[in-house]
């Protein structure tokens, strides 16, 4: 697996310090982002909230006589290398308390510290339930305690979701099972109850008048990220067991600090703060404000609570160690989930990894990582029998799993996508350990894969020969979808080569054959091509704009380089038009921002941010997000959240565009776009802690509508170009060095 080098570790705590310092006063301002709720759950996708440490999730429904918290664990599969299988719902805890009915309720999800808190009232008694999920102990920890000795009495169950027997052992529920594949797994649920009694009854434990309790909740299977051993490794038994005996032995308040001390560092890099919303609207219940917002009211908090939450997401669903966020992040709620809840290729597994490195948790990408490095030689077997024993390199189809195995079309440029993310990781981190180790490798395998397939059309141009743009149209050649990617894919390896300075031959035709690639075009309607030849239809609305992905997240086409075509860009996003998915609502939102128009990319935030409870199964409309604040495709896809993020991100800053200094060798160096989709109702505000490519923390302050303060602080020591409303300033700065910059003084760069 691929972890941080000590030297990547430095950069990260580096990183981590010089933020920290540039942003101390104003996190005291955004605390505290929460989703709240004066009601209980009753549905999974759209009301109940969830937990995890990308190991272990929950999602919490708080029913104050009736609890139930839905568990999953990260490796949970069917499927093999020949199936791509799905992601399984581990099993269902409920507590059921004798109280009368509550009053005085509220639940809420304290995103700064990854804390769910329940509080209420019953019979004349304060009963208050406190939940996460800790990556250090590798388990879930409830915290049940009362305002009265002897509170509590009632029952706790577990249902697992593949109907394995429990068997209880002292204080410990253990439910152990094995898939159709083989997969074994164990669930161990311990109560550490103070006062009162706790006695087994068929099954399950019965509370008797206890004061407060514990429940530790921990999980795993035999799964190992390695196709040579089987993908299996020991029974879960002992590992579960260590961690919930060591949790066991530790009281709540120091799981909780530790939990802290992990998560709050991570969360707190970034804050944001958009404007400031009416005070009735801040103090609503989170439905209830979602519900205002629909509405029209103007509630940029409520925005900025957006962008927080989808990183708190993926801090809860992808950690260094486990598999990456899947469709559903780490959360399903049973064993068929929407579109098997798998690593789709097309745009949803890389639209999770998205705001990972901008919004600085670069540690998040690390499962990715993992797992694409895990799969290369399962995918070089299957594209074999695919296109011959000769074929080198590899590539996937649309619908992958946690072994390998991948299902439904091929998504030939697929692994070319997936490249695209192991560059961002070297070109943010500037980690070129991690580049020569485990990016560059699969980078110039897959290149290797499109060195020997392209063919030159009747022009003479290099084109994709069977390509496809999801997920519409025929299967034809040089479709623009797959000609960006391949360029893409080239343009960073031949980066990448350059950087680590190896490979120069290769290097010399990957260059050749990027500058015979055929390019994107301008059709009549004045529309960026789709398709090779000018057939795009002006009034097809489908959810993918894949044809767009030179626009973002790729940067062959960009407002200064080359300007024509992203007008035409707009022009074919334009007609595409607003109304679509939850993920393609997101996807949109960053294709504007890049196109620098920010109350365009507004006003996609503002559809994505639309409530709805709808859960059935749409592809074209209907997406928004449910009352939990889950993206709803619908149904509930996560890819959305993630990609609403990034977008946002996007909107106050850009580092895609790149320029060549003749001083820096033959390396390109970044130009930092500050504000570059700034919209009209965000005239005033400030953002901490983003990142950007080159190694480059930046903090910018506006007001009306102006940039009033930036500081960039540099964790790779690398030249740049700050940019802002079209003057360019140069800058030259060391490793650690932080400074604040004014664009009174800022000249023109040719």
């Amino acid at each position: 697996m691929y972890y941080p080098t000590r030297s990547h570790s430095r950069r990260l705590i580096l990183c981590l310090i010089l933020t920290a310092i540039a942003s101390g006063n104003a996190l005291a301002k955004n605390t505290h982002p929460m989703l709240s709720y004066n009601e209980p759950a009753t549905e999974w996708q759209s009301q109940a909230l969830p937990i995890g440490n990308g190991f272990t999730g929950a999602m919490i429904f708080g029913g104050p006589q009736h609890e139930h918290i839905q568990i999953n664990t990260d490796t949970l599969w069917t499927g093999d290398e020949h199936n791509r299988g799905e992601s399984q719902n581990l099993g269902d805890i409920t507590i059921d308390l004798n109280h009368g009915v509550a009053s005085h309720y509220r639940r809420q999800l304290d995103l700064s510290t990854a804390t769910h808190t329940v509080t209420y009232t019953a019979e004349g008694v304060d009963y208050r339930r406190v939940g996460f999920a800790s990556y250090p102990a590798r388990v879930l920890v409830f915290e049940f305690t009362a305002s009265r000795h002897g509170a509590y009495t009632g029952d706790i169950h577990f249902a697992d979701g593949h109907a394995a027997p429990n068997s209880l052992a002292g204080d410990t529920i253990t439910s152990a099972g094995q898939l159709s594949n083989g997969l074994r797994y164990e669930t161990q649920i311990r109560v550490v109850p103070k006062g009162g009694s706790v006695t087994a009854r068929d099954g399950h434990y019965h509370l008797d008048s206890v004061d407060s309790f514990l429940i530790i909740v921990g999980a795993g299977t035999d799964y190992l990220a390695d196709h040579t051993k089987g993908w299996r490794g020991p029974d879960p038994h002992a590992a579960v067991t260590q961690e919930v005996d060591t949790a066991a032995r530790q009281s709540f308040s120091e799981l909780k600090k530790a939990q802290e001390k992990d998560y709050c560092p991570l969360f707190h890099r970034v804050s944001i703060d958009l404007g400031k919303s009416d005070h009735t609207l801040s103090t609503l219940p989170t439905d209830q404000r979602l519900a205002k917002y629909k509405a029209a009211a103007v509630d940029p908090e409520l925005e900025a609570l957006s962008f927080q939450y989808g990183r708190y997401l993926l801090l809860s669903s992808s950690r260094p160690g486990s598999l990456p966020a899947h469709l559903q992040g780490i959360w399903v709620e049973n064993n068929n989930p929407p579109w098997s809840g798998d690593f789709h290729s097309d745009i949803n597994v890389e639209m999770n990894y998205w705001p990972s490195e901008v919004t600085n948790l670069s540690e998040c990408d690390i499962p990715f990582i993992d797992y694409v490095n895990s799969i290369r030689e399962v995918r070089k077997a299957d594209t074999k029998a695919q296109w011959g024993d000769k074929t080198r390199g590899w590539t996937i189809r649309c619908e992958n799993g946690a072994f390998g195995g991948a299902a439904w079309l091929w998504n030939i440029p697929g692994s070319g996508w997936y490249c695209q993310q192991l560059w961002e990781h070297y070109a943010f981190t500037q980690n070129t350990t991690y580049l020569r180790d485990v990016g560059y490798p699969i980078m110039k395998e897959v290149c290797e894969f499109w060195h020997d397939r392209l063919v030159p059309n009747a022009d003479g141009k290099l084109v994709t020969p069977d390509g496809w743009s999801p997920e519409e149209g025929d299967i034809e050649p040089g479709v623009t979808y797959d000609q960006e990617i391949v360029w893409d894919l080239f343009n960073n390896t031949i980066q990448a080569s350059k950087v680590l300075n190896i490979d120069p031959d290769f290097r010399a035709q990957l260059v050749d054959m990027q500058s015979r690639l055929l390019s994107p075009k301008i059709g009549k309607w004045g529309q960026l091509m789709e398709w090779a030849t000018d057939k795009d239809d002006p009034d097809n609305k489908h959810r993918h704009v894949s044809h767009l992905y030179a626009v973002y997240p790729g940067n062959q086409i960009t407002m200064t380089s080359t300007p024509e075509l992203a007008k035409a860009a707009a022009v074919s996003l334009d007609h595409r038009g607003d109304e679509t998915t939850g993920w393609a609502i997101a996807w949109r939102q960053c294709l504007w921002a890049r196109l620098r128009d920010g109350n365009r990319a507004h006003r996609l935030l503002q559809n994505y941010l639309r409530v709805t409870s709808d859960t059935s199964i749409q592809y074209e409309a209907g997406g928004g997000v449910y009352p939990n604040m889950l993206c709803a495709c619908p149904p509930f896809q996560i890819d959305g959240n993630f990609g609403s993020t990034a977008g946002i991100a996007e909107m106050l800053l850009q580092s895609h565009e790149t320029y060549h200094d003749p001083s820096s060798g033959d390396l390109d160096r970044y130009v930092l776009d500050l504000l570059p989709a700034l919209p009209s109702l965000w005239s005033t505000g400030s953002v901490h802690g983003l990142c950007a490519r080159g190694g480059f923390t930046v903090d910018l302050s506006w007001k009306d509508g102006h940039l009033t303060k930036a500081t960039v602080a540099s964790t790779g020591g690398e030249d740049c170009r700050l940019r802002y409303r079209g003057h360019l300033m140069p800058v030259h700065m060391i490793r650690g060095e932080k400074r604040e910059f004014s664009f009174d003084t800022a000249v023109p760069v040719k």
